[in-house]
């Protein structure tokens, strides 16, 4: 995995841009527009998952977009509820058909569950979709150490990128370089927190920062996670802030604001939701 300027090179070859758009709660017919309104704007990269409820408007937007196909990414993933090998195989087939799309871009395996210890299967059904040109890049979301260990051993593949949460309450420095040791992109997943959670995008010091560099919160964090070779995908439906987002990479921050960034980190009580991944499953 490299970074430059124009974004990031995973270790299969893919280059994923330096900015995603995460859609979590932009569905239905506005959702369409909001994705469009992205695209449009310069996004390239398009993050859904069946429990987002909304595949179908995103493939939706791909279609109107005046785009060639091939130039936008879409993500998708993998739930919890299929991670045996046949159930995984024909669920991303007919994820693909609720899109109304030929392939994916990128397909991740949303979350481990390893207390049901399935998860390698599910990697074998996308290393062969992989190889069926059912996908283009395979990778996970909120494995640790052990998982990755695991599925690289048992198969050979190494996922191209791990999806993890981080923000600046929770900065998961542990898993950024764990995924850098095995030549994988981690992601950032919630890389403003949840606002209804907590006040990331309130905080003095991001603010402070903010106004030093005259950009929002928003820009600050998205450039300290660039800044650490991680690929952010915020959600934001308001086209104003998504012409924000997608601007952040274009300055750079000092050595001293980003250790002040990182100061803020809570450990694991930072958590937004305090998922740990070695606990947290998901059943839908």
């Amino acid at each position: 995995m490299t970074v430059n300027n124009n974004g990031f090179t995973l270790n299969d070859g893919t280059v994923l841009p330096s900015i995603g758009l995460g859609t979590i709660g932009i569905d239905g017919d506005q959702g369409t527009f909001e994705i469009l309104n992205a695209l449009n704007l310069g996004y390239r990269l398009i993050d859904t998952s069946t429990n987002y409820n909304n595949e179908g408007i995103v493939g939706e937007a791909v279609r109107r977009s005046a785009l060639p196909r091939e130039e936008i990414l879409v993500s998708a993933k993998l739930p919890g509820s299929h991670h045996e090998y046949d159930k995984a195989f024909i669920f991303i087939q007919e994820s693909l058909r609720r899109t109304g799309l030929k392939y994916f871009d990128k397909y991740l395996i949303h979350w481990p569950n390893p207390k049901d210890d399935k998860y390698l299967e599910a990697w074998k059904a996308l290393v062969d979709a992989q190889k069926q040109g059912l996908i283009r890049t395979i990778g996970v979301s909120n494995f640790e150490p052990e998982h990755l260990e695991n599925i690289i051993e048992e198969t050979g593949v190494t996922p191209a990128t791990n999806q993890v949460e981080r923000h600046p309450y929770f900065n998961n420095k542990r898993m950024v370089e764990e995924n850098k040791k095995r030549g994988i992109l981690t992601e950032a997943w919630s890389p403003f927190g949840r606002g209804y959670l907590n006040d990331v995008l309130e905080n003095a010091t991001i603010k402070e920062i903010a106004d030093k560099y005259d950009k929002t919160p928003a820009q600050i964090i998205l450039n300290w996670n660039y800044q650490a070779g991680v690929f952010a995908i915020p959600k934001s439906s308001n086209p104003t802030h998504q012409r924000e987002n997608i601007n952040s990479t274009s300055f750079e921050l000092d050595s001293e604001d980003i250790s002040k960034i990182d100061s803020l980190d809570k450990g694991e009580a930072g958590r937004v939701e305090g998922q740990d991944p070695y606990e947290y499953h998901e059943y839908v």
